[in-house]
């Protein structure tokens, strides 16, 4: 009997302990702040002090126990634990209100069913996996940013009296560094390097190391420093300095002679650990989508096997979404069609509806759900589910809307009104009824302030409606109050304030009035500052997206002490209270034209919530289909700052039943491959294009289009010119455009490509400034070979609205056939009736004559 009682206590405890090496693994597997016998980093430098603190939110970097309490913290509880889901335990539910109730009592919500392999139960297979296990749960993001993802796309240079200067970069914040290599390529002038000079490298506020410039010439060097784990916080700056011994900072005037440029090549490996950071609605767009991330986003979306359009156009509303909050980021959409993804994504279904092994729960109304995604609960699923398109639409809407309440994973949709929009009222573009104030275009008045003698220009960007009109002759005021420095060290002389919109130079404005009373009271003692200035903008200087520079040029005088030179004590600003005048344009131009809709996504986006567009899929779109139409929605959020918060979509042109979506009063934006034959025959009948023998064509023209182009003054079309390189070319992606067949006051925007292979690298191209400038006309094809060709080959109507007056003038102009001819009947007309009088005067005179 002891010995059958030593057998089963030694059973518990070799099971207890195989339990705790399992936890213990499972702790520093998720969060690698001990990681299992790492070869010890080497540093190029002395080891340095940890950073005392964390300028981002979450665990502090630096500290790695800090780091691992946290993650243990929320590994173990209950409440975020792995393996919540699979048990089918949910946490507390509540209504969408706003903190949970003081009980905190349960409701009886249904969790979803998720489906799990069984695990093998013998230790041999354990031990065998039990690598691979700890890979999943412990994911490691590998990243390389460049000085150009930085904020510098033509690098940064040190020269003259700039001798320092610096770069900001962010990491995530469910993110923690674990290994960090800075790639430095410099290129020095020859000058600098001949003198005794070093470049000295600092991270947040902590020495790196300094790298001798004087054994370097004009050719490009690469430098590679390690850099401790430890120094990379949430929020870091990166700044360079050079040091010299020879007093190269009172040098003044030879920045074309000592200068040393950080290239645009440089840049940062890191390797950073992704941590677990719960179930929380709360923390949304995160861990989707976080504004500290550097590069471009990609955000996962699962649908099912048969995808319906409610389902995507609730999908559509969150891609703008994550468009509007990235900014210059690239924002990608892959698509997963009854497939989970390896990491975050989003799931959009109907309720008891079963994708991949995932049963959606079933609900009574619009339901958001965050749950541990089965392939690794590190990452996260976001269920959105509702039964029907509305509820659809508004499970997606409060996403968006406003901050969810917190210590929630689950959240039951009260319904709300969505705002209807108004035209052109998009946040992003410049208001054109009246005067904007620079301070509103402004990130925050203090970015029109320039610091010290050596600075940066001062930024204002702002986006404009593509169909703004003036008549030529015509210009834009814009009143500009700016203030110079009072520094009597100054020269005031050759000191300067130049002013260019979209790299084109527009004036430079002296510090005092210029003119021979100005001079001569200014010898007496007078003031002849001049701080005011009326700027008048030329109409075609204004693009759909645009940026206004000013640069205070200042001037020390010969006898300026060494010592300010350097002092960031002066200011130069732009009054805020300046002004662009854009009230006397009015929207008017003639469509289609592509290079409206890559630019702005107009004219969709005149309702910047889609309110009168129609997205619209093949009846059984591929994934590469939908990922395109997820990225044009992200484009349209990222140019009207709304997301599309009313836009229908439809799969398909059969459905004609009561239901249906009425095609007369909507503008059409289509995603669709060549092979989807059905959808693009229906789309194409009665435009200039064709399907034949399964290509894309162009139309011959018959004789009597040609008449009718050359009376309404089209005398250049390019349709031989297109159907040559359609019929020439292979494998392509690109643009259609042309007049809707269902009303010839709307347009036809449609993205299509040879398959859904080409149509999925289409939201890449337009990431490429060249692509995007080259798109234009009605047609664009792009492939790898020849960049983007575009074409012009169909009709053109007027949109927009102007005084009738107006219309005469520009329809007379455009049309300059009718305008000849009308002149003729005019004359004709005018001469016949003087012919008619002169006659009857001189026969009348005649027959005076006569009677006498």
């Amino acid at each position: 009997m002891p010995f059958r009682i030593r057998k089963i206590a030694h059973f518990f405890m070799l099971i207890a302990a195989l339990g705790g090496f399992g936890a213990t693994a499972c702790i520093r597997s998720a969060f690698a702040a001990d990681p299992p016998a790492p070869a010890a980093p080497v540093y190029h430098l002395p080891p340095l002090p940890a950073p005392q603190g964390n300028d981002g939110a979450g665990v502090q970097s630096g500290d790695a126990s800090a780091g691992q309490s946290a993650a243990a913290k929320s590994t173990n509880d209950p409440a975020s634990g792995a393996n919540a889901a699979a048990d089918g335990g949910a946490q507390s539910t509540l209504p969408d209100a706003g903190a949970p109730p003081a009980h905190g009592l349960p409701m009886d919500f249904p969790p979803p069913v998720i489906s799990v392999a069984p695990q093998d139960a013998s230790a041999g297979a354990a031990g065998q996996n039990i690598d691979n296990q700890l890979a999943q749960v412990t994911p490691i993001s590998d990243d390389t940013i460049s000085v150009a993802n930085m904020g510098q796309p033509n690098g940064l240079t040190l020269s003259g009296g700039q001798l320092q200067s610096g770069i900001v970069f962010t990491l995530p914040r469910d993110q923690v560094a674990t290994t960090a290599r800075l790639f430095l390529a410099l290129k020095v002038s020859p000058a600098l390097a001949a003198r005794d000079t070093s470049l000295r490298l600092m991270l947040n506020g902590q020495e790196l190391g300094n790298v001798a410039l004087s054994q370097a010439n004009a050719t490009d060097n690469v430098y590679e420093l390690d850099i401790p784990a430890a120094m990379i916080v949430s929020n870091n700056n990166l700044s360079f300095s050079v040091n010299d011994d020879n007093t190269l900072t009172c040098e003044r005037d030879l920045s074309d002679k000592y200068w040393v440029t950080i290239l645009p090549a440089s840049h940062l490996q890191l390797s950073s650990q992704i941590l677990d950071i719960g179930r929380d609605l709360s923390h949304f767009p995160r861990p989707f989508y976080d504004p500290l991330s550097m590069k471009g986003s990609s955000v996962a979306f699962i649908f099912s096997q048969t995808v319906k359009s409610d389902s995507v156009a609730a999908a559509s509303m969150l891609a703008s979404y994550f468009g509007l909050l990235s900014s210059y980021r690239n924002m990608d959409f892959p698509v997963h069609l009854n497939q989970l993804p390896p990491q975050n994504g989003i799931l959009f279904g109907e309720p008891g509806e079963k994708i991949a092994d995932i049963t959606l729960p079933q609900v009574t109304g619009p339901t958001l759900q965050m749950i541990d995604n089965p392939l690794n609960p590190v990452y996260k699923l976001l269920l959105v589910v509702g039964r029907n398109g509305n509820e659809m639409r508004q499970a997606a809407y409060r996403l968006i809307s406003s901050p969810l309440p917190p210590r929630q994973d689950v959240i039951r949709v009260q319904n709300q009104a969505i705002p209807l929009r108004q035209p052109y009222d998009a946040p992003r573009w410049i208001d054109t009824t009246k005067p904007v104030y620079l301070k509103d275009l402004a990130q925050s008045p203090a970015a029109l302030t320039a610091n010290g003698l050596y600075h940066d220009g001062i930024r204002i960007g702002f986006r404009a409606a593509p169909d703004l009109f003036m008549w030529d002759g015509d210009s834009i005021p814009v009143k500009i109050d700016y203030r110079f420095p009072i520094e009597t060290w100054i020269d005031e002389d050759l000191s300067q304030l130049s002013i260019t919109l979209n790299g084109t130079f527009l004036h430079s404005l002296p510090v005092n009035k210029h003119g021979l009373v100005e001079t001569a009271w200014r010898m007496l003692g007078g003031d002849t500052r001049q701080e005011t200035f009326n700027l008048q903008l030329a109409p075609y200087l204004i693009y759909g997206d645009n940026q206004m520079e000013f640069y205070f040029a200042l001037k020390p005088k010969a006898d300026a002490p060494c010592s300010l030179l350097t002092s960031n004590n002066i200011k130069s600003r732009i009054d805020p209270d300046s002004t662009i005048d854009l009230s006397r344009t009015h929207h008017f131009t003639m469509l289609p034209n592509l290079s409206y809709y890559v630019g702005a996504s107009f004219p969709f986006s005149r309702l910047a919530d889609f309110s009168q567009t129609l997205m619209l899929l093949p009846a059984k779109p591929e994934a590469g289909e939908i990922a395109t139409l997820l990225a044009m929605a992200a484009r349209a959020g990222n140019a009207t700052g709304i997301p599309l918060n009313r836009v229908d979509v439809r799969l398909g042109l059969q459905d004609h039943g009561a239901g249906a979506i009425p095609l007369a009063d909507k503008d059409i934006l289509a995603f669709a491959s060549l092979r989807q034959t059905d959808l693009v025959r229906d789309l194409l009948a009665g435009s200039p294009y064709e399907m034949r023998n399964g290509l894309l064509s162009v139309k011959a023209e018959t004789l009597t289009d040609t008449l009718k182009r050359y009376v309404t003054g089209r005398f250049f079309r390019q349709g031989v010119e297109a159907d040559r390189y359609l019929a020439s070319t292979d494998a392509w992606r690109g643009f259609l455009s042309f007049t809707s067949p269902w009303a010839g006051n709307r347009v036809v925007v449609m993205a299509t490509a040879t398959d859904s292979g080409q149509l999925a690298h289409l939201n890449g191209d337009l990431q490429l400034p060249v692509i995007n400038a080259g798109i234009r006309g009605d047609i664009a094809v792009i492939n790898a070979e020849n960049g983007v060709k575009s074409f012009s080959v169909g009709n053109q109507f007027p949109s927009g609205e102007m005084p009738w007056y107006m219309m005469i003038i520009w329809y007379a102009n455009q049309h300059i056939i009718f305008l000849s001819l009308g002149g003729l009947a005019f004359a004709v007309l005018i001469g016949s009736c003087i012919y008619v009088l002169l006659a009857r005067h001189a026969a009348k005179r005649l027959a005076n004559s006569a009677n006498k």
